[in-house]
């Protein structure tokens, strides 16, 4: 007789603690062939050692398992797109769709060349584009978006003390030169109501948050429980919108890597070039790591080689 299959996810088959061992002995292994690149176009990113790794998992039953460097701040980036999506679906609802799509983009994160042929409106909210129409949309839903966003990560993470990165910030706003065009292009289409500057100005802050892998891990667990915060029972946002941001997530979250992504990860996530990246598995728990240099599309490399491995020790993946 056959016995009946394992359910992998079943957490009590693992030994999630010694798995992330296993996973940063692999990871540090790997320094020496110093590969990837730290992200140098923002100046204050520069300066971060590549040696860092932290990974952190979030549990839906409230467990905490960390590594490493799981708790110490770096700049969460392009992470943050993934809660002003949930604050400007909940504001803006279905509506928001119509100015920004769900496509793979197949280009560089920061690429002004869709734009020309696509009448200002971004592939996906994922790219700098398309997040740029999503601070717009905050900014004409809420009063003071920023200090909204600011509760949000606080709240979602429970850590009162996140906070925005004062030098990051600082580089971001006088280097991004390529995100002002951006804004200004999209601007000329329509694709943005509100004053560039404002509109600038929040996506630098956003970018600019300070959290470490704990914190991140914590930040996504709502996406894991169909969108009801674990522990507080807190609903943070509908089923349904919940279910399309882990889709977005899955398809446009690594940039124009996300195909090779869900090949050997598979799972929704979302990087930043901080360094970061976050994952989730749907029902069961939610990830972040942490390794700052980068491949050539944007993406943490050790980051998303820890994902491989630990997808592939577990068995948890959506495929």
């Amino acid at each position: 007789m056959h016995s009946p299959p394992q359910n992998p996810h079943d957490l009590s088959r693992h030994d999630l603690p010694g798995i992330l061992a296993t996973i940063e002995d692999e990871v540090r292994a790997r320094f020496d062939a110093r590969e990837g690149k730290v992200a140098d176009y923002i100046p204050a990113l520069a300066s971060v050692p590549r040696e860092r790794f932290g990974m952190a998992i979030a549990t839906l039953d409230g467990d905490v398992y960390s590594v490493g460097d799981a708790q110490v701040p770096f700049s969460i980036q392009s992470i943050s797109k993934v809660h002003t999506l949930t604050l400007a679906l909940d504001a803006a609802g279905d509506a928001l769709w119509k100015r920004v799509g769900r496509e793979p983009s197949g280009d560089p994160f920061n690429s002004l060349v869709q734009l020309e042929h696509e009448c200002g409106i971004p592939r996906n909210p994922f790219i700098n584009a398309g997040a740029l129409v999503v601070a717009d949309v905050l900014l004409s839903h809420y009063d003071d978006p920023e200090a909204a966003l600011l509760a949000f990560m606080r709240e979602r993470s429970g850590n009162a003390e996140v906070g925005r990165d004062e030098e990051i910030w600082t580089s971001e706003r006088r280097s991004g030169y390529r995100n002002i065009a951006l804004a200004n292009f999209i601007r000329s289409f329509g694709n943005i109501e509100n004053e560039v500057d404002a509109v600038l100005d929040l996506y630098f802050f956003q970018c600019a948050l300070r959290m470490n892998c704990v914190d991140l891990a914590r930040s996504v667990r709502y996406l894991a429980g169909r969108g009801v915060c674990p522990g507080t029972g807190t609903r943070v946002t509908s089923i349904e919108r919940s279910t399309r941001i882990n889709a977005v997530m899955m398809t446009c979250g690594t940039y124009d890597a996300a195909g090779e992504f869900a090949f050997h990860v598979g799972l929704p996530a979302k990087s930043g070039v901080g360094g970061g990246i976050v994952a989730v598995v749907p029902n069961v728990l939610s990830l972040c790591v942490w390794s700052p240099p980068l491949d050539d599309k944007g993406n943490s490399l050790l980051g998303a080689y820890a994902l491989h491995r630990f997808t592939r020790m577990t068995g948890l993946s959506v495929f």
